[in-house]
């Protein structure tokens, strides 16, 4: 029996080592060029194109054929992709289940809508690692990753909001009054897989202090997270280093952000995946 994990290429992760993985890349599309998100393209380079771009921009998720190529001869496939309130990638990746397992007699696709991006499917990748090698049935570990995802959680820290507020995920008056300010967002995936804002702050330093004190108040006390930045490494390590310091024994990682997140993120942005307390029971 061949187990295999499928993602989407904004979880910013390309390999999943000690198991059978595919990331199937998303894509950012402009008057002027193409995007795929995948690691051969320069989402950094990309981000500031983007910034001086006056024209139309979306982005393209993948379609059926796509996450039909990434299931190609797996008997038991887990699949996580972006929140289905910014792309119809969860969409296409159910209809690819059914169509493969029509196709596939006995084969098993299970779909998880991550409700997040990012960070935050990357810890829901990273507990499906765990359990693949494991002699726990498909049920079991789909239980288990359903469990696991509602102690896990995202933050975003933002000095732009044009690329989002260009493809209706937040309001226009909102990016430009930021923008004009100068003002910092700090925002959070919803339980229902949108975009919300908790809060404006000018200064990086700030919005730091914020993001530290927003995850106690959610239930981190020590665990995993993970940092995503758009050329911003400099906060990310301030960030972890604010972490460390009250929470020790926290496992922090930081990566770059892929094209798709450096899109939405853009220039100086910040995305934090962690887990709450309640993670080490499920």
């Amino acid at each position: 029996m061949k187990r295999k994990i499928v993602l989407d290429s904004s979880s910013n992760l390309w390999q999943l080592p000690g198991v059978d993985y595919a990331c199937v890349p998303l894509k950012i599309i402009t008057d002027e060029q193409e995007y795929v998100d995948d690691p051969g393209t320069d989402a950094f380079a990309m981000a500031q194109a983007l910034r001086s771009y006056k024209g139309k921009s979306s982005t393209s998720c993948p379609n059926v054929g796509d996450f039909l190529a990434a299931y190609a001869g797996a008997d038991e496939i887990f699949v996580v992709t972006i929140t289905g309130t910014l792309s119809g990638c969860n969409n296409a990746a159910r209809m690819a289940a059914e169509e493969y397992q029509d196709a596939n007699p006995g084969a098993k696709v299970f779909v998880l809508d991550s409700l997040s991006t990012g960070p935050e499917m990357c810890l829901l990748a990273g507990r499906l690692a765990a359990l693949a090698p494991t002699e726990a049935s498909f049920e079991e570990i789909c239980d288990a990753v359903t469990a696991y995802a509602g102690h896990t959680h995202l933050l975003f820290s933002l000095e732009s909001l044009n690329n989002l507020a260009r493809n209706g995920r937040v309001k226009l008056t909102a990016a430009v009054v930021a923008r004009a300010l100068g003002i910092r967002v700090l925002g959070q995936a919803s339980p229902q897989g949108e975009l919300d804002i908790i809060c404006k702050t000018r200064g990086e330093h700030g919005v730091l202090e914020r993001m530290v004190l927003e995850m106690r108040d959610r239930g981190f006390a020590g665990g995993k997270v993970q940092i995503a930045h758009c050329d911003n490494e400099k906060a990310a390590r301030r960030l972890k280093l604010m972490i460390t310091a009250i929470w020790p024994d926290s496992a922090v990682e930081i990566v770059e952000c892929g094209a798709l997140c450096s899109f939405y993120a853009e220039l100086g942005g910040l995305l934090v995946g962690y887990e709450d307390s309640g993670a080490a029971a499920v």
